[in-house]
């Protein structure tokens, strides 16, 4: 116990020595440390004073360099700006003298223009003197030529200006002859170019197919069969096909009479069946035209699509494709009208393709511009105006809606498409055997064309030839001369081209002939 206490008391003795020992060496070290650095801060303020005297030093001497050239500059900007002052002053006194020439010249030259002006003044004086004194002469000049001649100046006149009339229409018509048989020379040159391009290379069935009015019967007994008892066989047809049956003496035939030819088409197929299944009775006859009513449908169809696929025509709304199968049980003059339009189609694709027009565009047009004559029959007005409302209620394109409407002329053709339609129409319309006009319309167009022909002052007579194809016109040598026959014969064809209504071109060809006659006694 006393031990560890005098172990303790050894301890703490020693640590409170080591205690003071550190406390003395501490109070040492702040000393020296503070000893050391007011050392360094004396140092460094020589240091600092040092660095402030020689930046004084250097920034004074900077200061004189920078005053030198300073004044260097100046010098420098004053030697430049008078000697450009210097230049200005050279420049502005050669303008000065260059100004004071052109002013002498222009002294010079108004100087002159005077002097010009007095002489035209004295000119112009002696000019007036002049057409005065040619006034006076010309007077008595046309007073002498007057007696001499018996006319007075306004008869002289009249006279020259009725010569310059004769020349001038002599000149019209030289004019007028050597233009239009230019124009015409090139215009028929292309026209037959084209037309023969598209009709050589047209492969269209030229064959025209008539419609069936007579139907044969094996033997005279069948005419009893199908009239019936009491004619309740005929009735019953004649009711369900909307068709007249007429029964005469015509030896082992049978006339259909309807305005509609695909009726008359259902008909002839029911009586046809019903001659070959022997059969007839109101019963069988309702069930056969019924039959054939579906075939002439599919029929319809059929050659629809045979013309669409034929002329390579796409988009048709289904009720158009049945309304040109129609047309195959439609003719015009004789002229089937599918394989008209057929033709049509084809040749204005080939025109318009060597044009340089849509193709496929003139082939529909071709395809569908006697469309109206399906439902002619059924629809008051021209087919001309059927077929336009038809397309215009199924959406066709303007153009085509146009082509259909100017084919025939009823309204100006606006469109080269347009023109091609007439042009191909009356091709295939004008070809030889096409189509098949009647008397009548032969002598209406003749009488016609003569009286067109006769109408003109001088002309003696005239001659429709060839079903009017050609006109000959005999003129009066006294009441017209040869340049007012050129002009005659133009207003003639205009007339004729406003006024009618024909296929191809008509020929007028006027003749004047002068005749001498004497006689030897």
């Amino acid at each position: 116990m006393n031990i560890t206490i005098a172990v303790l008391l050894i301890v703490l003795s020693v640590v409170i020595s080591s205690c003071i020992v550190a406390f003395i060496f501490f109070k040492f070290g702040v000393k020296y440390r503070k000893k050391i650095a007011e050392a360094e801060i004396g140092s460094a303020e020589e240091q600092a004073k040092r660095l402030i005297e020689l930046a004084e030093q250097k920034a004074e001497s900077s200061q004189k360099q920078a005053v030198i050239e300073a004044k260097d500059e100046i010098h420098k900007l004053r030697t430049e700006a008078e000697k450009e002052i210097k230049d200005r002053r050279y420049e502005l006194n050669q303008q000065e003298k260059r100004i004071l020439q052109k002013e002498e010249s222009l002294e010079k030259k108004i100087n002159q223009f005077e002097k010009k002006q007095e002489c035209l003044e004295i000119k112009t004086a002696q000019a007036d003197k002049t057409l005065e004194d040619i006034e006076r002469i010309k007077e008595n000049q046309l007073n002498i030529l007057e007696k001499i001649s018996g006319m007075t100046k306004d008869q002289a006149i009249a006279q020259l200006l009725s010569t310059f009339d004769n020349e001038l229409e002599h000149e019209k018509a030289v004019r007028i002859s050597v233009n239009e048989q230019q124009i015409k020379d090139i215009a028929q040159q292309k026209a037959r170019n084209l037309i023969a391009l598209a009709v050589s290379r047209c492969a269209a069935d030229h064959t025209c197919e008539s419609t069936v009015s007579v139907v044969p019967l094996p033997s005279d007994e069948m005419k009893g069969r199908i009239i019936g008892r009491e004619g309740r066989n005929i009735r019953s047809l004649e009711n369900l096909t909307g068709v007249d049956l007429i029964i005469d003496d015509t030896p082992e035939a049978i006339t259909l009479s309807c305005f509609d030819p695909v009726r008359r088409e259902i008909a002839r197929l029911t009586l046809e069946r019903l001659m070959a299944d022997g059969r007839i009775h109101p019963a069988k006859i309702e069930e056969t035209v019924e039959k054939a009513y579906r075939e002439v449908e599919q029929i319809i169809k059929s050659e629809g699509e045979r013309a669409i696929m034929e002329t390579n025509v796409h988009g048709i709304h289904p009720e158009l494709i049945r309304l040109i199968g129609r047309l195959k049980y439609r003719t015009s003059y004789g002229q089937n009208i599918l394989n008209h339009s057929i033709e049509v189609a084809i040749l204005s694709g080939m025109m318009a393709s060597e044009m340089g027009i849509d193709s496929s565009l003139a082939r529909r047009a071709g395809l569908l511009h006697d469309i109206g004559k399906a439902l002619n029959h059924e629809i008051e007005g021209s087919h001309v105006q059927i077929g336009v409302d038809i397309v215009k209620k199924y959406k066709e394109h303007p153009d085509v809606i146009h082509a259909i409407e100017a084919h025939h002329g009823d309204v100006e053709p606006k469109t080269a498409l347009a023109c091609i339609i007439q042009a191909c129409d009356a091709i295939s319309a004008a070809r030889p055997g096409a189509r098949r006009e009647n008397v009548e319309n032969y002598i209406k167009r003749l009488e016609k064309l003569e009286e067109i022909a006769n109408s003109f002052n001088g002309v003696e007579s005239s001659y429709a030839l060839q079903a009017g194809r050609e006109i000959r016109i005999m003129v009066s040598p006294d009441s017209m001369t040869d340049d007012q026959m050129q002009i005659t014969v133009h207003e003639i064809v205009r007339r004729i081209e406003d006024e009618m209504s024909y296929p191809g071109q008509v020929k007028v060809n006027m003749i004047r002939e002068s005749r001498v006659t004497e006689y030897a006694k």
